[in-house]
């Protein structure tokens, strides 16, 4: 009998491979960053075929480490960097333009367009979305309108256009199978997610051919078989790495809210059978769809969270390795009115302003290092905060814990800071890779590997939980600057 599944975690810096056992323990890992690209300010580009040979490679490692062979995996499960978008020719295999990735903001004009026509609403009603150069469907319209031939070469259905999921399926079955799953599919702005399925009227808007785009399946299923680690392999799970993530820690009960620290930030709440349309700047999304029944999310997304560490470490050059961070930070008692807002990429939910631009307000003579990096860790708890607040409106709820993932979690200043900002308990898992996880469980589920969802949620246990230790004087103050800080950015991006 197989042992272990084996996840592919392919995110916005790095590519990583995961092999799970049975209890959902971790056998070995490998892990690599790849080059990102920015040709342009507010262009943010990746080399798919960069992806495809460093996912690869991480595979073979993550096996090797501990010789394991094909035969002893029961399936593969993928997740993926959400709305990355690659368009390849389908005879060739080869990419007709770089990924654009979800950061990039090229497409912004075009958005503000879309919104003077008044498509917002119908866009909202039927994907879920709000108009932003985030998603999928602009990315390929600029594809299509920039690429010499692309057009040509679409009207004959000679290209595939779609997510990293889709692309590193492609790629691991040889071009047999085009595929992706409803999660997604859900963010791409074509996608209707309450009929499940492309919509003929967003396709016309976006003036992208059906015909280009992969076959949306579910979250769990075999969706094909790779031999390029030395036998076959079911590929049987795919998510888009918010929902994997949500999946992977258990949130499976409408209600339950969980928190990804990535390059990026996203907060999902399981909403249930029935999508919830938000009033306060959220995204609805589909969370996942296992045995033809399909579960829906509310999310608020920050385009930048770990990314601001990068930015200290590769920029400024003030850190020389993103764990250091912490203990720059700590050489400041407080934060001495000084603030960070990273809107690098534009400012996510709940302002969706796709022009902002980053900003540090209060400085002073006696302004260190210590402050910025301080400000920075702490920027990343103030969006989660602004989230939170719009998700417990949507809802109608207070939030009374919130699940918290990613390579930041790690950060015991930030879970501390989280919890107190946001006045609730943070808890942290075991195991902080659920993103990987999540894909692991989808796939060993399709392929009875796990024989049912009662089965997994045993294995999710708690490493540390996080209580509020702050006066409610004090976080009034320091949200009130928070929100000070805002009006600063905006105001800044009105004025450019």
């Amino acid at each position: 009998m197989p042992k272990y599944i084996l996840a592919i975690d392919q995110g916005t810096t790095s590519c990583r491979a995961i092999v799970f056992d049975h209890e959902g323990n971790i056998i070995s890992v490998a892990q690599e960053e790849f080059e990102q690209l920015f040709p342009q300010p507010g262009w943010v580009e990746h080399h798919a075929e960069t992806i495809w040979e460093t996912q690869l490679r991480v595979c073979s490692k993550a096996l090797e480490e501990n010789a394991i062979p094909a035969s002893e995996i029961a399936a593969i499960g993928i997740t993926n960097q959400r709305e990355t978008t690659v368009v390849w020719n389908k005879i060739t295999g080869k990419p007709l333009y770089p990924a654009i990735v979800w950061q990039d903001r090229r497409t912004a004009a075009f958005c503000d367009s879309l919104k003077k026509k008044n498509l917002a609403p119908v866009i909202q009603h039927k994907t879920g979305l709000v108009i932003d150069a985030y998603f999928s469907a602009t990315k390929i319209n600029w594809i299509l309108d920039n690429v010499d031939g692309a057009r040509e070469l679409a009207a004959q259905g000679a290209i595939c256009a779609g997510t990293i999921d889709c692309w590193l399926l492609w790629k691991l079955t040889e071009g047999r199978v085009f595929k992706t799953d409803v999660s997604n599919a859900s963010r791409t702005m074509i996608y209707n997610i309450h009929d499940l399925a492309w919509d003929k009227e967003l396709l016309s808007i976006f003036n992208i051919p059906e015909l280009i785009l992969p076959e949306v399946c579910s979250s769990s299923e075999v969706y094909g078989t790779t031999s390029f680690f030395g036998g076959p392999i079911k590929i049987a799970g795919i998510a888009g790495d918010q929902q994997s993530a949500l999946f992977g820690q258990m949130c499976t009960q409408p209600g339950m809210v969980k928190n990804t620290y990535g390059t990026g930030c996203f907060m999902l709440m399981h909403t249930g059978k029935t999508p919830i349309l938000s009033s306060n700047h959220l995204l609805t999304t589909i969370a996942w769809q296992i045995n033809g029944e399909t579960s829906y999310a509310l999310e608020g997304s920050v385009f930048i969270a770990g990314a601001v560490v990068q930015w200290l470490r590769d920029s400024l050059g003030i850190i020389e390795t993103s764990g250091a961070v912490e203990q720059l930070a700590q050489q400041a008692d407080a934060n001495d009115g000084v603030y960070f807002v990273p809107a690098f990429a534009g400012l996510g939910a709940p302002y969706w302003n796709q022009n902002a631009r980053g900003t540090i307000v209060g400085l002073s003579r006696g302004t260190g290092a210590a402050h910025i990096a301080r400000a920075a860790i702490e920027s990343i708890a103030y969006q989660v905060s602004d989230v939170l607040t719009a998700m417990e409106k949507d809802a109608g709820i207070n939030i009374a814990e919130l699940r918290v993932d990613g390579g930041a979690t790690v950060n015991d200043m930030l879970m501390q800071f989280q919890s107190n900002i946001l006045n609730t308990k943070v808890t942290r898992p075991e195991i902080t890779e659920t993103t990987a996880l999540g894909a692991a469980y989808l796939a060993g589920l399709a392929t009875g590997f796990w024989a049912n969802m009662d089965t997994i949620k045993n294995q999710w246990k708690i490493n540390k939980t996080f209580l509020p230790d702050m006066t409610t004087k004090e976080r009034d103050q320091l949200l009130n600057g928070w929100k000070i800080a805002i009006k600063a950015t905006i105001e800044q991006t009105n004025g450019l």
